[in-house]
């Protein structure tokens, strides 16, 4: 069922990625779907699931933070690079850090075919990022500063999925967790820096398909997270963040499908290379 939960979060964490490189400027998709699955989650989280505990609120306020800074960086790297080039360089740091964190916070180990398999699919992973830095087009003066702000997304993206890991096993109801988190995570500043964006744009977007963009995304980011924050809570923290980070070879699927972004013989290899690390660890374990 963990694995089942990783590969599914993988997916759709692609997609979701996607939406908010796609057709809106990334600050404005971003705020949609925050608010979006925040009015969704609101009457889950007040009338539905059990009220969280008190330890629980210090808990929340910690992901608040965590995630802000996780989404800013990402929204702002998706500003700077293209998604073929930043996505993979995000998802590659974030589960060597999140492997590492795994073990000092949950004292999980690898065995050394793990570990094999987790320099294969970052291989694979770095591989693509540099493949699309030497051949793209696109944005080549705001490269560098993009794979910088890539980097620094995946740090947090290790620290909120080993912070979050802990959030929802110190609870007795995960979809408590999950119900009160979203509530409380799209609220604020993400929205607020949507609605100034709005605000300044000379051509201002419909509303109506913004909107729709931002209910889709935000479902889409609501199972996405469920199921990679219940498959930290069913088995290792580790191995789900490893495994969700296939979601580069649906990131380049996408990208070359919908975004019209080239895909060639060698990237289509280093996805492959991405799945086949997954795969060593996953056997490995």
């Amino acid at each position: 069922m963990a694995l089942v939960l990783a590969l599914a979060a993988a997916v759709l964490h692609a997609v979701f990625g996607a939406l908010q490189k796609g057709r809106y400027d990334p600050w404005l998709a971003r705020g949609t779907v925050d608010f979006c699955y925040s009015a969704i989650a609101a009457p889950l989280a007040l009338f539905v699931v059990p009220w969280p505990e008190p330890h629980m609120w210090l808990i929340f306020a910690g992901a608040y933070v965590i995630h802000v800074c996780y989404k800013l960086l990402q929204a702002w790297a998706y500003t700077k690079g293209a998604y073929t080039v930043v996505y993979p360089v995000v998802r590659g740091t974030g589960p060597l850090f999140a492997v590492i964190g795994a073990g000092i916070i949950f004292s999980e180990t690898f065995s050394s075919v793990q570990w094999m398999g987790v320099a294969v699919l970052l291989a694979g992973i770095f591989g693509l990022a540099v493949y699309n830095l030497a051949t793209i087009t696109a944005d080549r003066d705001t490269l560098v500063s993009a794979l910088g702000l890539a980097v620094l997304t995946g740090l947090f993206v290790a620290l909120y999925t080993t912070y979050d890991a802990y959030g929802i096993r110190a609870t007795a109801d995960p979809l408590t967790f999950l119900a009160w988190f979203f509530f409380l995570d799209g609220l604020g500043v993400m929205p607020g820096i949507a609605w100034m964006h709005y605000r300044r744009m000379a051509q201002k977007p419909e509303l109506v398909p913004l909107f729709r963009l931002g209910v889709i995304g935000g479902v889409t980011a609501m199972a996405s997270f469920g199921s990679i924050m219940l498959a930290t809570r069913l088995d290792q923290v580790g191995e789900a963040a490893v495994l969700r980070e296939t979601s580069t070879v649906f990131a380049a699927i996408i990208g070359w499908v919908f975004l019209k972004e080239t895909v060639g013989p060698r990237r289509l290899g280093l996805m492959a290379l991405i799945a086949v690390g997954a795969v060593i660890v996953e056997l490995g374990g």
